[in-house]
């Protein structure tokens, strides 16, 4: 049996909530209008906030969940919960295990400035407790590198690995999705784009992508290409890279095919939607997530005047991420790390869907993303904007190096699977530490 104390910011995936042997306990949501408040008021919220989020932690760990064999705990966050859990394993004599995918000081570190006294002590603590754990798991080899040297740690590597719902989607899958996707597609950031051109004539046999013919499926030769990148909206994601290499495609594409600054976007809208196609094609970047700056994000994107790129954000169901995911034709990753070990779990995602990616590059980024294997690297806007280029070129039967990727994405997504992973590295470790603890 296993059972969940968690905060939950949306709605679990349905193959989590229908297991029997899945107990969900949800805890209470620290308010976010915390972040409106004065800034003389913040260390005090930062105070305030782990010392009423400890005494609820120990109250469920302690009260309103059966004892369990071994605590699991996934760091961060670090402050209040690995002191919390610590303590409930000892009142409960469980074995007390921690799954580092970050460090918690670091992240806090981008708030408040890593100088800052409360990182100092958030770190002491972090370390202090890891270190009273009975087991340890690490999602990179570079994390695991870490702890064993300086925090005198040894952890087991766990790779994340997807979910057996995150694979390739359907033709019919695809379609179904679109047609629900229909109205936040019709409703640009902007005025109008070359996506929005268009659409409103939509209905269940057409969609943007796909178009239905009796019972049979297809998907459109002019359709535009389709990037999905997940995001937190967070600073530790320069969000700015992104759209940089969006104004990049858009100008260099315009030069490639001989127009200049006068040629009328409506017609030209009104030819791809006919049916015209170019070398080069519309780009569709679905943006998925909540945050703090997406709204500063989104009012940026209204004012980039663009002809053949077009951006979406929306927020989609547990069950319709993965849809997406393995319908598009390219991820995007801007995560960068805080501490330069973790690895972004939405490229694992999208491995998992045959999805792949170009991503940020970053010190252990090359653990996950394989260059010209199942995806490329950049450290600029103009470099990702020279991979989207190359990419595309000649979408969507064309673009020999886009399939390449395609293939290698598939191939690593098939081949590694998160029940495998957890046999083969998590489950003898956690059973030794049971052992142990038992004796």
């Amino acid at each position: 049996m296993i059972n969940f104390s968690v905060l939950i910011g949306s709605e679990p995936h349905s193959a989590v909530l229908e297991n029997e042997s899945i107990h969900i306990h949800t805890m209470i949501q620290w308010p976010k209008h915390s972040h409106s408040l004065p800034k003389i008021l913040y260390p005090l919220l930062l105070l305030l906030k782990p010392v009423i989020q400890f005494i609820m932690l120990l109250w469920f760990l302690c009260i309103k969940v059966p004892p369990p064999d071994a605590f699991i705990v996934q760091n961060p966050p670090s402050v209040p919960t690995l002191v919390a859990v610590k303590w409930a394993s000892s009142l409960r004599q469980s074995a007390f295990i921690v799954d580092w995918h970050n460090f918690g000081y670091t992240l806090l570190g981008l708030s408040v400035g890593r100088s800052s006294l409360f990182v100092s002590i958030y770190h002491w603590l972090e370390k202090r407790y890891g270190q009273m754990a009975n087991g340890s798991l690490c999602v990179t080899r570079a994390m695991q590198h870490e702890l064993a040297q300086n925090w005198g740690i040894n952890a087991t590597v766990l790779y994340d690995q997807p979910p057996e719902f995150f694979r390739p989607t359907l033709l019919e899958e695809k379609h179904k999705l679109f047609c629900r996707l229909n109205r936040y597609l019709c409703h640009p950031l902007g005025v109008q784009d070359c996506v929005s051109t268009g659409i409103g004539g939509y209905d269940q046999t057409e969609t943007l992508v796909t178009t239905q013919v009796g019972t049979s499926i297809f998907l459109k030769p002019n359709r535009p290409a389709l990037v999905v990148s997940s995001t937190s909206w967070t600073p530790d994601e320069d969000f700015g890279i992104l759209l940089e290499a969006a104004v990049m495609y858009d100008r260099r594409v315009a030069a490639l095919l001989d127009e200049n600054d006068s040629t009328d976007e409506g017609v030209l809208w009104k030819e791809i939607s006919g049916g015209k196609q170019y070398l080069y094609p519309r780009l569709l970047f679905i943006i998925t997530g909540k945050g703090p700056e997406k709204e500063k994000y989104e009012e940026k994107i209204k004012r980039l005047n663009l002809k053949r790129v077009a951006f979406r954000t929306m927020w989609l169901s547990a069950e319709d991420y993965p849809l997406l995911l393995g319908s598009a034709d390219l991820g995007v990753c801007l995560h960068t790390s805080s501490s330069g070990l973790d690895l972004p779990m939405k490229v694992v995602d999208m491995f998992g869907c045959g999805l792949p990616v170009c991503a940020v590059s970053f010190s252990c980024i090359d653990e996950l993303v394989k260059v010209e294997k199942n995806g490329l690297l950049f450290s600029s806007s103009s470099e990702l904007a020279d991979e989207l280029l190359m990419l595309f070129k000649g979408f969507p039967d064309e673009c020999d190096s886009l399939k390449s990727l395609k293939n290698g994405a598939l191939e690593m997504g098939s081949s590694a699977r998160w029940a495998t992973e957890w046999e083969e590295h998590a489950k003898p470790l956690i059973l030794e530490v049971i052992s142990r603890n038992l004796k």
